[in-house]
């Protein structure tokens, strides 16, 4: 893997180090005009390798000419590259060197096994030191050229020690200046219409601002799969792995970390970030063991983000998005939604983070105090509607078919492609394994369509060998796709949600019901449904093992202990529960509950604050009733 630090080589010794090298691995038959030409390209590999260690802009120019260059020296360069393990990693050096990036994989690797002997011997002449700004999440793009380096400053520059940011220089100013900002053009991806059981010809550039095909379909975000296969799955994992937990512009976000995957084309300038995803996959050891007799539970803390939800992930996509097309002169005046909540939250972040106006439609008296406060904070025009959910998604469809403002709701399919990376990190947490089972709570339900998304795209590429099963867990109150289950997927009627705690998904018209269709069938999913009884209980227990769960992750684990109980789930199963939003979003039902002040609940887990006198005989009575103490 990729350690920390790059690499220099030892003032005067690089090009000895070579040589060395080759006595021991080239013919003693070649003539001494073989040897003087094998001397002068080692001498310039050697002096590729000192530039790529400094950071040098010069490194791509020299990795250009590579073409004209031997094989063999190719792979030693590769060698001495990777035997150190720094930053500039294997594979991105395969991805910017033009010859090495037309092998096939199994000759990269041969290139690789080739040189061991020559990397042993050039370890010993290398020093370590700070990381260098050409790196495995910071890819040199091949024709990049921010600083205008002549030849004859090779030798200085070589030798100089890599300079920290100046400190009036923030990230996204380094990346640029270092070359970074251009996008690689290698990838692409288009829109096409959610039609996965017909062939269709129309498709759409992503700069177009359109929502719907010409036949009403939804639209969906196609990758160019055979580009993309070019590179097989090792790479792809040691790349992914590579940029987590770093800060380098825009990698550092568990989002951006994939942009091949997501917005291949867009200029890293660019891209609205808050450094979102790279969520925590906890471990439910203690809830897994006494309430489900598993031992290999894992909840998703999706919600631990800036914004308090999931929704991050999909919204620093289409703000990105919007601000390329508002840069590109569109005339775009804002971006608008209708929410429950925890998308206006999401787009009044990202859109104030960037400068542009956010308009947001809630339903009036149905969301709470902490989900309706973060637009306001945030600076978005607000506006609080007597409907529901569906009535304020109506309006809004209504005001962006008129004026220039970009609908972010998940109709729009940019936001899948942030959240699909949610299940590409689950996958990497795994060490690429596949869970079992991954449990979504679903309201609009395009989650559930981003996590399959996610998985079908690693499995397509190979980095995993099967999807795992989806479950979409819906509130009983809000349940139209459970309904649709459970009648064999016939007749799909839209229905007029009814409150619950789980107010995100009170919803009873969802916009992406195809999606989720399509996703379960291909998955062998199942849908299942959690009262508010069992979804309020279901958070107190998990609470009383560490958690501080939502509503909406109550209702996954309420249809988790169902299925575990019905033996769907076995014991023996690797199960993910996706945590959608943060518990403090929600502490008015959590208080409630508490306090059994829910009419029609019993709240059997309520855990009230115990009212004692200013005594000390009143307080050791307590402890001793409450404790067990004799």
């Amino acid at each position: 893997m990729l350690g920390l630090g790059a690499i220099r080589v030892s003032g005067s010794c690089s090009s000895h180090i070579i040589a060395r090298g080759e006595r021991d691995v080239c013919c003693e038959k070649g003539g001494e005009r073989e040897r003087e030409r094998e001397r002068e390209s080692e001498s310039a590999f050697s002096r590729m390798i000192c530039a790529m260690s400094s950071g040098s802009a010069l490194a791509t120019r020299l990795m250009t000419t590579t073409t004209e260059l031997p094989a063999m020296h190719i792979s030693r360069s590769v060698s001495f590259l990777t035997s150190q393990q720094q930053q500039y990693s294997y594979y991105s050096f395969l991805h910017t060197c033009p010859r090495i990036a037309t092998f096939t994989p199994t000759k990269q690797l041969k290139l690789l096994a080739s040189t061991e002997r020559i990397s042993a011997m050039a370890s010993s002449h290398v020093e370590k030191l700070s990381p260098s700004s050409v790196s495995a999440e910071n890819p040199v793009e091949c024709g990049s050229s921010v600083h205008d380096a002549s030849s004859s400053s090779l030798e200085t520059q070589a030798s100089a020690s890599p300079k920290k940011r100046p400190a009036d220089e923030n990230i996204r100013d380094e990346a640029r200046r270092q070359g970074l900002g251009a996008p690689r053009c290698t990838f692409s991806a288009k829109y096409v219409p959610f039609s996965p059981f017909e062939d269709t010809e129309e498709e759409y550039s992503l700069d177009e601002i359109i929502y719907r095909s010409k036949t009403g379909a939804l639209l969906d975000v196609q990758h160019d799969l055979e580009a993309l296969k070019k590179y097989d799955a090792t790479y792809w994992k040691n790349l992914f792995d590579s940029r987590v937990g770093k800060t380098s512009w825009p990698y550092g976000s568990g989002v951006w970390s994939k942009k091949e995957w997501v917005l291949p084309q867009i200029d890293n300038d660019d891209i609205v970030s808050l450094f979102e995803g790279n969520s925590n996959l906890f471990w439910a050891e203690r809830f897994g063991k006494e309430m489900l007799q598993m031992n290999d539970l894992w909840v998703k803390q999706c919600g631990i983000s800036h914004t308090g939800s999931f929704k991050d992930l999909g919204m620093t996509v289409l703000v990105s998005q919007v601000n390329r097309l508002r840069r590109m002169k569109k005339p775009l005046l804002g971006v608008g939604c209708a929410s429950t909540g925890d998308t206006s939250a999401a787009l009044s972040a990202y859109c104030a983070a960037a400068g542009i106006p956010a308009i947001v439609f809630l339903p009036a008296n149905r969301i709470s105090i902490a989900q309706l406060v973060q637009p306001i904070a945030n600076g978005a025009l607000v506006l609080s509607l007597d409907t529901d959910f569906d009535g304020c998604m109506r309006l809004i469809r209504e005001v962006t078919a008129e004026l220039p403002i970009y609908l972010a709701n998940s109709l729009n399919s940019l936001r899948l492609e942030g959240q699909k990376t949610a299940a590409i990190e689950i996958c990497q947490q795994f060490d690429w394994e596949v869970p079992d089972w991954v449990i979504v709570p679903g309201g609009n339900l395009g989650n559930i369509y981003a996590f399959f998304k996610g998985f079908h795209m690693c499995k397509e590429l190979g980095l995993i060998d099967r999807i795992p099963r989806l479950v979409c867990a819906q509130a009983a109150n809000a349940n139209p796709l459970y309904l649709y289950y459970k009648a064999g997927w016939k007749n799909f009627k839209a229905i007029k949600a009814s409150n619950t705690f789980a107010s995100a998904i009170q919803i009873g018209d969802p916009v992406s019901i195809d999606r989720a269709v399509f996703a379960l069938q291909n998955s062998d999913g199942i849908v299942e449904e959690a009262t508010e009884e069992e979804l309020m209980d279901a958070c107190a227990q998990a609470d009383l093992t560490g958690m501080f769960t939502c509503p909406h992750t109550g209702v996954a684990l309420a249809a988790l202990i169902k299925l575990r109980k019905n033996g769907v789930i076995r014991a023996t199963d690797r199960a993910v529960v996706v945590s959608t939003a943060h518990g403090l979003k929600f502490t008015q039902s959590k208080i409630d509950y508490h306090s059994k002040a829910i009419a029609d609940l019993p709240c059997k887990f309520a855990n009230p604050p115990v009212q004692v006198a200013n005594d000390f005989g009143a307080v050791m009575d307590v402890l001793r009733r409450e404790l067990s103490l004799r």
